[in-house]
């Protein structure tokens, strides 16, 4: 049952053959891989307008200079990551840039960085979506946790279905949600040019802000610097691109960035020209909507496409976050489990992962997009300031042609996504951003961890200079006995077919009639094997056993030792709930004693 469940749902198995019809086109790519950043355009504006609200409308006519700083440092960045996937075409973005140019530890830490915003990108795009849903019915408003986690639910089994496949469901959305927004860009400016829409209401500032600073307009640009977020996806996602990949990698990217800052500066625009102030309940896209076209269908529909874009956004990080997973599983810095392709050629362990992290975020922050941003903008720029500052060093140590330029770009975008980083970390440090802050060392130790015990495991299971097997002088074979019956016996029947040194039988007696009972058993079924009997009176039968086989393998150091355990195998799942599990719990033990662990299955079948 559960095999014909998981057909279902996840599909038929492909063959690994298969993988490069598995890849992208441009085309799909862009709403896979862009979907995070293009959809960054629905609350960007959202966070500007929050810092400069507090200086009411002469903070809010500052608005649209600060969004066209941030396309500035967005074009930079999009231009260096263009030059990324030329240098780096395997993939893995700022975590290999930093470690190739910075080192290890640099590495590690964009690593870190990254995976812990792919998490925060899909709680807060799916968050962000659903607040697009409860701005045009507020009635769902406080269900949104549920809904955001049923959203997250089916996205992830559309991502363990498989890359192209979540990709062909995927695409349409994007394309709705560019062209819905472009048109609500056009018309908008076009009624604000003719004079059809009504002059904007003042907004009261906070007397506590008297003068705009220059600390103010920075407070500003690096809230709104939460549309630079996903640009990095198709850098650590080059091979998922149909040949040739490097190229159709850049093009995506370059598009992408064009539509990002169109969107992102219309938006902005339309915003300052009706005087939209942000709402706690209402999100500045459905104002504009409202303002453009009424609570009409045309409404709806741009809710309905803002709402399945900021969802949809999280696929970007399921496309991402096990792949780059991968890349670290590989260097040994993370489980190996996460190297491994599913059914459908995709990492689903990774995609599970991912799945649980941000569910407990979207469950633990009670489906509060505002409250996951300040989190969400750290990781980010950890990237990218550690992926801009390892291409300087790459261009300034290769010194090919050209080099010059590529390495002022890099280092104009690296100083600019740094003073980002520190505006944002101690502005947010309190609301949140500490929590980043400590989690990153926290994963860089882990990882360090990690790849020690990976070492070492290597150290210890390389052939060095022992060409040959050595042979044990001695074998003993050890029956662990609970009870006498038929599946005894064929565990009696496999020990002895082992041939060993000598073989002798354990029962643990928690008391003197135990004992008894199974020295009568023993000698009236004639069994030819010795028996000891070791008595127990505080019923630790996992500890006695362990503490004789100690005591064999001090006796005989030079000797194999094998155990052999009858286990009842049950037909159905829920017997297993009737019995001890005490071979199992044995076996757990013996993991750390130089045995040789067996267990003969006896089939309990109906």
């Amino acid at each position: 049952m559960p095999n014909v469940l998981k057909r279902l749902l996840v599909g038929r198995p492909l063959k690994t053959a298969q993988s490069t019809e598995e890849r992208l086109t441009k085309r799909t790519a862009l709403a896979v891989f862009s979907s995070d950043a293009l959809s960054s355009v629905a609350y960007a504006t959202d966070e500007i307008l929050l810092v400069l609200v507090m200086a009411g409308s002469v903070g809010l006519g500052y608005s649209l200079p600060v969004a066209a700083a941030i396309i500035g440092l967005m074009l930079v960045v999009v231009v260096s990551y263009g030059q990324t996937i030329r240098a780096y075409p395997s993939g893995g973005g700022a975590y290999i840039v930093a470690k190739d140019n910075l080192g290890r530890y640099a590495g590690l830490i964009a690593g870190a960085s990254l995976l812990v915003d792919y998490i925060l990108t899909v709680a807060v795009s799916i968050t962000a979506g659903v607040a697009a849903v409860t701005s045009a019915f507020p009635s769902l408003y406080g269900d949104r946790v549920e809904i955001g986690l049923a959203v997250l639910a089916f996205i992830t089994l559309m991502n363990l279905r498989g890359i192209r496949e979540s990709g062909r469901v995927f695409a349409v959305p994007a394309y709705v949600f560019i062209a819905s927004l472009g048109a609500l860009i056009l018309v908008g400016l076009w009624r604000a040019a003719t004079g059809t829409l009504p002059p904007p209401a003042p907004v009261a500032g906070n007397p506590a802000v008297w003068v705009i600073t220059p600390i103010f307009l920075l407070r500003a640009f690096a809230a709104g610097c939460t549309a630079l977020t996903g640009i990095e996806a198709i850098s650590n996602g080059v091979q998922a691109f149909k040949k040739p990949e490097t190229k159709n990698a850049r093009i995506t990217l370059f598009v992408m960035g064009a539509l990002l800052a169109c969107l992102f500066l219309g938006v902005t625009a339309l915003a300052r020209r009706i005087g939209v102030a942000p709402l706690e309940n209402e999100t500045v896209i459905s104002q504009l909507a409202r303002a453009v076209f009424g609570r009409g269908g045309f409404y709806f529909l741009i809710q309905a496409a803002t709402a399945v874009i900021l969802l949809l956004a999280a696929n970007t990080s399921f496309a991402d976050f096990p792949r780059l997973s991968s890349i670290m599983a590989k260097d040994r810095y993370l489980p190996v489990q996460l190297i491994n392709l599913g059914d459908r050629l995709v990492y689903s362990n990774g995609i599970i992962l991912l799945a649980a992290f941000s569910g407990a975020l979207i469950f633990l922050f009670g489906g509060d997009t505002h409250r996951l941003i300040p989190l969400y903008a750290v990781g980010v720029f950890i990237g990218f300031s550690l992926s801009q500052f390892g291409m300087v060093r790459r261009w300034y140590v290769e010194r090919g042609n050209g080099w010059l330029p590529r390495m002022l770009l890099n280092l104009i975008g690296g100083l600019a996504t740094l003073v980002v980083l520190v505006i944002v970390a101690s502005t947010k440090f309190t609301h949140g951003a500490w929590a980043v802050i400590a989690v990153i060392p926290l994963l860089v130790a882990m990882a360090v961890g990690t790849n020690r015990h990976y070492k070492h495991l290597k150290t210890r299971l390389s052939l060095t200079e022992e060409r040959r097997i050595p042979v044990a002088q001695e074998h003993i074979a050890i029956l662990f006995v609970s009870d006498l019956h038929k599946g005894t016996v064929a565990a009696a029947r496999y020990a002895k077919g082992l041939r060993p040194t000598f073989i002798k039988a354990l029962h643990i007696a928690f008391d003197e009639q135990d004992a008894a009972a199974m020295r009568e058993k023993w000698t009236a079924w004639e069994m030819d094997i010795p028996l000891i009997i070791a008595p127990s009176p505080y019923r630790q039968l996992t500890e006695m056993l362990v503490h004789y086989v100690q005591e064999i393998e001090r006796q005989h150091p030079a000797a194999a030792v094998t155990v052999v355990i009858p286990e009842f195998v049950c037909p159905h799942w829920w017997q297993l709930l009737l019995h001890n599990q005490t071979a199992a719990r044995i076996k757990s033990e013996l993991l750390h004693e130089n045995v040789a662990v067996v267990s003969v299955p006896i089939q309990l079948a109906e």
